[in-house]
């Protein structure tokens, strides 16, 4: 399929083609072949688009339009006209809509461009608006395919995407000048940075197994968002995981940061919502807060510095950079951190953390469940595109929470008959269970037992969820 229009602009058709292609084979290295190949047809003005468009997203955060707004689409067009930029320019005209008459001008400027669209990028640009390409091409596909076009090594493209805030940022850098271009992103005070993530352990002995260190570092984890917060004078730009500024819901933590003995500095650090007596609340509370900016107060902690007055910290020994953290945040607003040289000590600090009391579809229920969205599956990341269902559950959900998740489950659905309810796969929730069976009912050959729902993580999201290749790993080899 060619890949430009009337007037020379890349076709939404090949972007189309390639996520079908994408989906219709299991092999990461022919996934890779198929997205570089795009990434190669793209002019440099369309690379940004054309990245967020194989990685299945749109680049505006939200655009007014939800599965509604789709569901009754005008005939499809016969041949495809639809270029990437136009498409992104009609988007970009959606989410600035807003005011009297404005739900009018969008179904009408929606309808207008699916009547341009083909059947098959009509079915793209639902799953798209939606949240619910099923590709399988991740944004580490697209960087891995970015790194083949190039020649450019992978590790370079995460890192500099990393710094950044996304892949889409320094694609162009990447293709016009290479690898030089990408070493030349650096941290910027006042821009927001992709987190670093840690990788997941059954217990504290396979954690001191796999560093295979004498001595570690042993921080809590505590029981609320990740927050990433930058100073630059006095002013305060405070992000999500997610990336999303959330300075102005948030003016507690801002005077926190603004009062810190530094001229610019870039902290990592949690946010929660703590009662009386030190302990978290529960995190709905902390949730509730940092998405509407009204509840309760939330305090800040912080465990990693980036950067200080000028200087980047990012590959500096971590003891390092925990001893000028200490130097710069007051203890009440740092994150527990002991040295130990055991597994032993590992797991009792472990159990200081947690005594401190730190850290799917729906089906219908009956009797007391009766008109709430309830009974949840659940599903495991799969690395090439999707999910694995591993179980489903009701276990553990509170009268307050099942009010919660029917609101929120019905905000996500896509569709629903007398019993079930398809929701679009955004919402992460954390789950505690007795262990792992293996399982012939379920495709990825095993199921939680006795699963219950923790708490649901709106500071997540869906490609941050445990994958299966994650949980195959706690359930150990197979007898």
């Amino acid at each position: 399929m060619g890949g430009v229009g009337h007037d020379g602009g890349m076709l939404l058709a090949e972007i189309v083609d390639a996520s079908a292609r994408v989906t219709a084979t299991r092999s990461r290295l022919a996934k890779v072949e198929v997205l570089a190949e795009v990434l190669g047809h793209a002019a440099p003005a369309e690379l940004e688009v054309a990245t967020a468009y194989l990685s299945g997203v749109l680049r505006q955060r939200r655009t007014g339009l939800g599965w509604r707004s789709t569901r009754e689409a005008p005939p499809a067009a016969d041949e495809p006209s639809l270029e990437v930029l136009e498409v992104d320019a009609v988007f970009t005209d959606l989410a600035s809509l807003s005011g009297p008459g404005s739900r009018s001008v969008r179904e009408s400027t929606a309808a207008s461009l699916f009547g341009r669209a083909t059947l098959a990028e009509q079915r793209w640009l639902v799953g798209a608006i939606t949240g619910n390409v099923r590709q399988g091409a991740s944004d580490a596909l697209v960087q891995e395919a970015l790194a083949k076009l190039t020649g450019i090594p992978v590790a370079a493209v995460r890192s500099a995407a990393m710094l950044a805030g996304s892949t889409r940022a320094v694609v162009a850098i990447a293709v016009t000048q290479g690898e030089a271009g990408l070493a030349e992103v650096g941290l910027q005070v006042g821009r927001a940075v992709l987190p670093m993530l840690a990788a997941s352990e059954p217990d504290p002995a396979a954690a001191w197994e796999r560093i295979g260190a004498d001595r570690v570092a042993v921080e809590w984890k505590l029981d609320g968002i990740r927050l990433q917060a930058h100073k630059d004078g006095d002013r305060v730009l405070l992000a999500t995981r997610t990336l999303e500024d959330i300075t102005d819901r948030l003016p507690e933590v801002v005077e926190v940061v603004r009062s810190l003995p530094a001229q610019r500095a870039v902290i990592d650090g949690e946010a929660l919502a703590v009662g009386p007596d030190g302990r978290p609340r529960p995190f709905q509370e902390t949730a509730s807060r940092t998405a509407s900016g009204s509840g309760v107060a939330i305090t800040p902690y912080f465990f990693d510095l980036l950067h200080l007055d000028g200087e980047d910290l990012l590959d500096r020994p971590a003891s390092e950079r925990a001893d000028r953290l200490a130097a710069l945040v007051p203890e009440p607003h740092r994150v527990p951190r002991e040295v130990v040289g055991s597994a032993d000590e590992v797991a009792r600090v472990f159990d200081a953390a947690v005594a401190a009391g730190q850290e799917g579809v729906v089906e219908e229920g009956s009797g007391r469940r009766k008109g709430w969205l309830s009974n949840i599956h659940l599903g495991a990341r799969d690395p090439e595109g999707g999910f694995v269902m591993l179980g489903k559950t009701f276990k553990g959900m509170t009268d307050e929470m099942l009010t919660w998740q029917t609101e929120r489950f019905t905000e996500l659905m896509t569709e629903r008959d007398d019993w079930v309810v398809h929701v679009r796969p955004e919402q992460v929730v954390e789950i505690a269970f007795d262990g792992l069976q293996r399982s012939s009912r379920y495709p990825g050959g095993l199921a939680l037992r006795f699963a219950r729902v923790i708490r649901y993580r709106d500071d997540k999201t869906a490609d941050e969820a445990d994958t299966i290749d994650d949980v195959r790993r706690l359930a150990g080899p197979a007898d």
